[in-house]
């Protein structure tokens, strides 16, 4: 095969493996749908907490802005994943608010003024580098550190799983979704050969997989408890 050919192939296997991130992101976008339902539903925001979203939307703000062209080359896929994300988080905020109480709407308001204000800090600090090279590596290490602490912030539920031996709090498509995504965007950061891309989503696949490996153990060991007979008798 000649270099341009694999050249060529490469460029294919990548933009194949982003398309595919963008539609396993859905996963990740559409989850929270059925505790809005619930919170419309009741017209109350109940126990919920808003935090998750408001943290998801920093990070798909840092993270559409690295994949611009002002910050990195030809990542189009990684701006338009995550203008999808913000745009999901913001509407999620906004339910959260219309239906949450008075104090809790006035701190949601704060948080989220304060994620614009660091994101727009951000923005305005890293245009200031005038070297490219410095300026993406400046952006690539501020998405890298917000994609491995919200790739990591499952670890408590698996700590749940493994103390309850459940795997009730730990959904099996949110699980599968992460996977599939990180997957994804770890061959397509390197097949591009972007260390801020494939760093942080390989930690994901790993930290994803092991959430896979947890729930179909567990899952298999509430079915063989459900099959042991429910009244044993002793001679």
């Amino acid at each position: 095969m000649s270099l341009f050919g694999a050249y060529s192939l490469c460029e294919v296997g990548k933009d194949a493996a982003g398309v595919a991130g963008n539609i396993f992101a859905f996963g990740l976008f559409l989850s929270p749908i059925p505790t809005f339902r619930r919170i419309i539903r009741n017209e109350s925001t109940e126990m919920f907490s808003g935090l998750p979203y408001i943290y998801s939307l920093m990070n798909c703000f840092i993270c559409l802005w690295y994949g611009t062209p002002l910050i990195s080359p030809d990542n189009l896929l990684v701006t338009t994943v995550n203008t999808i994300g913000a745009a999901f988080q913001l509407v999620y905020i906004i339910l959260f608010l219309i239906y949450a109480e008075n104090a809790r709407k006035v701190r949601m308001l704060g948080l989220l003024l304060a994620v614009l204000s660091i994101f727009v800090i951000i923005l305005v600090g890293s245009l200031q580098i005038h070297d490219s090279a410095m300026r993406q590596m400046f952006v690539g290490f501020l998405s890298s550190a917000s994609l491995i602490s919200m790739f990591a912030s499952p670890l408590f539920i698996i700590k749940l799983v493994i103390r309850t031996k459940s795997v009730e709090f730990m959904p099996f498509y949110l699980s599968l979704s992460t996977f599939l995504m990180s997957i994804s965007f770890f061959l397509y950061g390197f097949l591009s050969d972007d260390a801020f891309i494939y760093a942080p989503n390989g930690i994901g696949t790993v930290l994803g997989m092991m959430q896979l490996i947890l729930y179909f153990y567990y899952k298999r060991s509430s079915i063989e408890n459900c099959r042991e007979p429910l009244i044993v008798s002793y001679e």
